[in-house]
């Protein structure tokens, strides 16, 4: 079991100057709004054991150099249960970070709500989800750091409706409490790592490295900016490429070596045989050349991760811009979602994006098909079309079909010169058109998919140049 820190152990974790915040007033009901017997007795010795009034202490307090506010539990006061004047005490936390534009950390550790104040302690989890949606109506980050035990509609509101949620190691996460799970239920799925497996987290966060994690969320969720963001140059092949790095390009047995390493492809089948070189820079270079710092969004909060797919926020030339990236491989469902998800946040904090587009298309089985592929795809084309902010997109390898195009900015995509975008797979069109595997490159050309293709049919704006290319202007 992972270590039970009270609220001020907790808050100590991230900030040495936390104030808190008076609490609203409330009038005192004998036992409570049900004369629920025993309940001011029961308050009366939760107050004594840990030094609180509540189950949540609120207050304001620097992290690593950020103003924020901070909602931590007190597990030990009845088990950091939520009753109406722990909802008092949310409300006016939510509205004091609207009033002075502040983010939300809470650091949640709760059973869920409070028996002995029935349904009406159930209904602030109604109070809390329209503050946390107010909040986010204003353009405030909000980012949660559960703690153990994090379950019931504290999870469900304060955990799992955050912009962003970081766990304790080991720590229970999950709606259904210990006591309340089947007799039969694998404990371990109901724990931090398996919640992060599952897309519900986006980091399990060791103690002594929870300040600075947390610092640089809010750093960077806390940076609004308007202007778009310039397309990086391309970074050069290494070596010579010495394969075709896809089935689909070696199943026509067709030469796949000897590869120019600069200048634009001279016919469509360079284009496709250096885009799936395997010593074509991927994703990850990209974002190690464009950020000095980056903290990764993981999990599209339905179940799902897919590594295919990097998301999050990095600091660039002094400010913060949103990534989502694909790293050549078949994008799956959550991968796509996870996309959208970025989207969405980085849209309302302000935040511009940028998109790399590297895939040979959409997942095609039978599992991404049972797991709403075409409708995630769909969500993302909505997201990227209904975006206020800016997103600019490479291409930086493979653009297949419309698994690569939702991921790209209309009007705003530019390409590298070792990428194609097209309508479909050449191998693919050769066979829809009943052609022999070796008219893949004929049909390549006659699809027009190289960057200068591209860009003569108005798809991408221009062919960035590549660093350290003596020809490159």
């Amino acid at each position: 079991m992972a270590e039970r820190l009270s609220a001020r152990q907790a808050i100590a974790l991230v900030s040495d100057d936390f104030r808190e915040l008076a609490p609203p007033a409330r009038e005192t009901e004998p036992d409570g709004p049900l004369g629920w017997e025993g309940y001011d007795a029961s308050r009366a010795r939760a107050a004594e054991r840990t030094g609180e009034q509540e189950s949540v202490v609120c207050g304001t307090a620097r992290v690593e150099g950020t103003q924020a506010v901070l909602i931590a539990f007190e597990f030990g006061f009845l088990g950091g249960s939520l009753g109406r004047r722990t909802g008092d005490r949310l409300e006016a936390a939510y509205a004091h970070a609207r009033e002075h534009r502040l983010p939300v950390v809470p650091l949640v550790a709760t059973g869920g709500s409070r028996m002995q104040e029935g349904m009406l302690a159930l209904t602030q989890l109604q109070r809390v989800a329209r503050q946390s949606a107010l909040t986010r109506a204003a353009g405030l980050p909000q980012i949660a750091v559960v703690r153990d035990p994090t379950t019931g509609g504290g999870w469900a509101t304060l955990g799992a409706g955050a912009d962003v949620i970081l766990a304790l190691p080991g720590a229970q996460v999950a709606f259904a409490g210990s006591r309340v799970r089947p007799a039969d239920a694998d404990p371990a799925a109901y724990r931090a790592e398996a919640q992060m497996a599952a897309g519900s987290v986006d980091a399990v966060v060791r103690p002594e490295e929870l300040r600075a994690t947390l610092g640089l969320w809010l750093q960077l969720l806390s940076r609004p900016s308007t202007a778009a963001v310039a397309p990086p140059r391309g970074l050069p092949t290494t070596g010579p490429a010495t394969g075709s790095g896809s089935p689909t390009g070696s199943a026509t047995g067709l030469p796949t070596t000897g590869l120019p390493i600069t200048g634009l492809p001279a016919t469509g089948w360079d284009a496709v045989r250096r885009a799936r070189s395997p010593e074509r820079p991927r994703a990850e270079h990209y974002l190690d050349s464009c950020f000095t710092r980056r903290v990764a969004l993981r999990g599209d909060r339905c179940g799902g991760t897919d590594d295919g797919m990097l998301c999050g926020f990095g600091e660039h030339d002094g400010r913060t811009v949103a990534y989502a990236a694909q790293t050549g491989t078949a994008t799956r469902p959550a991968g796509y979602r996870t996309a959208t998800r970025l989207i969405r946040l980085a849209d309302r904090l302000g935040i511009p994006v940028l998109t790399l587009v590297d895939t040979p298309g959409a997942a095609n089985d039978a599992e991404a098909e049972r797991q709403g592929v075409g409708a995630a795809i769909a969500e993302l084309f909505g997201a990227v079309a209904a975006a206020r902010t800016p997103i600019t997109t490479l291409v930086i390898g493979e653009g297949g079909s419309g698994g690569a195009l939702a991921l790209a900015a209309p009007g705003n995509t530019w390409a590298t010169p070792d990428s194609y975008f097209s309508v479909i797979a050449p191998e693919l069109a050769a066979a829809i058109l009943k052609r022999p595997p070796d008219q893949a490159p004929t049909t390549a050309e006659q699809l027009r998919i190289r960057p200068q293709d591209l860009v003569e049919l108005g798809v991408v704006r221009g062919v960035v140049p590549v660093v350290g290319d003596p020809d490159a202007t």
